[in-house]
């Protein structure tokens, strides 16, 4: 048996308590920041390392090799491809420094979160939070409830604003397994509810804060500067990174490298190459003063690289079930979406708690291979588009709108929470996060989204 049939009957064969190392996971990053956060920001790390750990040891003791396979092709093919590009784009926005003197009023944050929203589509969710949430912070210094916006970016910048282009994590996948690089402006009506939906309301709430705090007394009325963006050879860097993913994709046909079962295209190989190539001229040609004047640390990174390696790991027999479709133990799960609105929701709350990527390639591959069984992805995915494309879009959308409602549903939101954190705002914890925020403020925008495209 080959490896991918191989990692196939593994899915088909696991039981649902090989998902035990994941909910751990989740719990803990859901309960330790509120029970023990010294321990938890100091030891995060080694938390997501014994997960991760234990379900290795335990898949590779029951199944063996398959079990094997399955992990080193998520690492390989999906979580260091991940890093490297979360990273890359982190590095290259940390060297492009914006100055002015935005005050924080509830109108230059609505413009501020605007233009992280469109900016999203251009350059990645990403690049726009890193190149936006210090200017946002800095602005913002004088107010008392500053958490307010940066959830909201997280929303909008990390998340919503990215449904435009396969720039990033998860659309790209899709553009990867064949979909037309500018079928995702398909998505555009959605998205421009979604962003009036939540500036509306953003304004609203913050003028209400803004007034009970007095902000007018808050910010003196000094000499006015306008805004000065420096380090803009970082843009070329960034369109290297832009460059990069294009030609990837466009390479997936060709010369496929094969080491221990795993599958890697040249294309794969030489994206990961550029990209980080990229980072490392960013890191070289920006003076060290715009890293110093932007609040520049490794940090960020290094907690989203390993948090993120426990959910990738821990997660892997979770999509192993998943993908293995009716035939595997979440079968019953499988079974039941079947309408636009079943795969917005199931695609969505996946999303939610698996990560936005891995939950949109679960349900492209399961949709897929529902329509149109043993047809090879590329062939399926043109029929797929022809025949359902409200199906496509539902996918799409749940992915990438609610990868918001958690903490955990995109690598940019912990970047945003742990940049906000450094700087000294209090941000709400994972629970807190998703009763306080998310489920208030996006569970209407999810449910008048259903009700006017996937019902």
């Amino acid at each position: 048996m080959d490896g991918s049939k191989a990692v196939q009957a593994l899915g088909e064969a696991l039981p649902l308590w090989s998902v035990i190392p994941f909910v751990g996971m989740l719990l803990s990053i859901a309960v330790m920041p509120l029970v023990a956060p010294g321990f938890w920001h100091g030891h995060s790390g080694k938390i997501s390392g014994f997960w991760a750990s234990a379900s290795v040891i335990l898949m590779v003791a029951v199944f063996g090799w398959p079990a094997a396979v399955s992990f080193l092709d998520m690492t390989i093919n999906e979580y260091l491809p991940f890093i490297i590009l979360m990273g890359a784009l982190y590095v290259i926005s940390g060297g492009i420094l914006i100055t002015g003197s935005s005050s924080g009023t509830p109108g230059s944050n609505t413009a501020m979160l605007l233009a992280g929203s469109l900016l999203a589509s251009l350059m990645g969710t990403t690049g726009a939070s890193m190149l936006l949430v210090r200017p946002l912070i800095k602005a913002n210094a004088g107010r008392k409830n500053r958490a307010l916006v940066m959830v909201f970016f997280i929303f909008l910048a990390a998340n919503i604003g990215g449904a435009l282009s396969p720039l990033g994590p998860p659309l790209v996948l899709g553009y990867l397994s064949g979909v037309p690089f500018f079928w995702t402006l398909r998505l555009l009506p959605h998205m421009l509810l979604a962003i009036g939906y939540l500036l509306g309301v953003y304004f609203a709430a913050d003028t209400f804060y803004y007034r009970k705090e007095k902000c007018g007394d808050s910010f003196p009325a000094g000499e006015k500067h306008p805004f000065k963006v420096r380090g803009m050879q970082n843009v070329i860097f960034l369109l290297g990174v832009i460059g990069a993913l294009v030609l990837g994709a466009r390479m997936q046909r060709g010369q496929k490298i094969l080491f221990w079962g795993i599958q890697r295209t040249a294309g794969e190989i030489i994206r990961d190459i550029i990209v980080l190539i990229m980072a490392v001229l960013s890191m070289y040609f920006t003076p060290e003063w715009i890293h110093d004047e932007n609040g520049f640390t490794w940090f960020p990174l290094q907690e989203v690289a390993a948090i993120f390696a426990g959910v990738f790991i821990t997660m892997t027999p979770c999509l192993d079930i998943l993908q293995a479709g009716a035939a595997g133990h979440l079968g019953f799960l499988v079974r039941a979406v079947r309408q636009p609105a079943h795969y917005f929701w199931a695609t969505g709350v996946l999303s939610s708690f698996l990560d936005n990527a891995p939950a949109y390639l679960a349900f492209f591959k399961a949709a897929l291979g529902s329509f149109y069984p043993g047809m090879g992805t590329r062939s399926a995915v043109g029929f797929f588009i022809t025949d359902y494309s409200r199906y496509l879009e539902a996918i799409s959308a749940g992915a990438v709108f609610f990868g918001s409602l958690t903490y955990i549903g995109g690598a940019p939101n912990f970047m945003v929470r742990s940049i906000s954190e450094e700087s000294g705002i209090e941000m709400p914890g994972f629970i807190g996060y998703i009763i306080k925020y998310s489920l208030p403020v996006l569970l209407p925008l999810f449910l008048l989204e259903t009700f006017l495209f996937f019902r």
